[in-house]
């Protein structure tokens, strides 16, 4: 059965790689963030700063799936 992904949003505080991103939650706790296949043709816009989206698993804390740009 699989389990539902845990969404929150978060602040992209720097660039690691083209596939790879520290991002600060909302309670100020830092994950690895790894850009969905789909957002293949926005990665230019993942820079420092950008609020994005997250999935995360209930089962790893430490990762997460950047799912999309937050636009205020």
């Amino acid at each position: 059965m699989p389990v539902e992904p845990i969404t929150t949003t978060g602040e992209i505080l720097a660039v690691l790689s083209d596939r790879a991103f520290t991002v600060r939650l909302p309670n100020g706790k830092e994950v690895i963030g790894h850009p969905a296949k789909a957002m293949n043709p926005r990665k230019p816009e993942l820079v420092v700063g950008v609020k994005v989206a997250l999935e995360m698993t209930p089962f790893d804390f430490e990762k997460a799936r950047i799912a999309d740009i937050v636009t205020p």
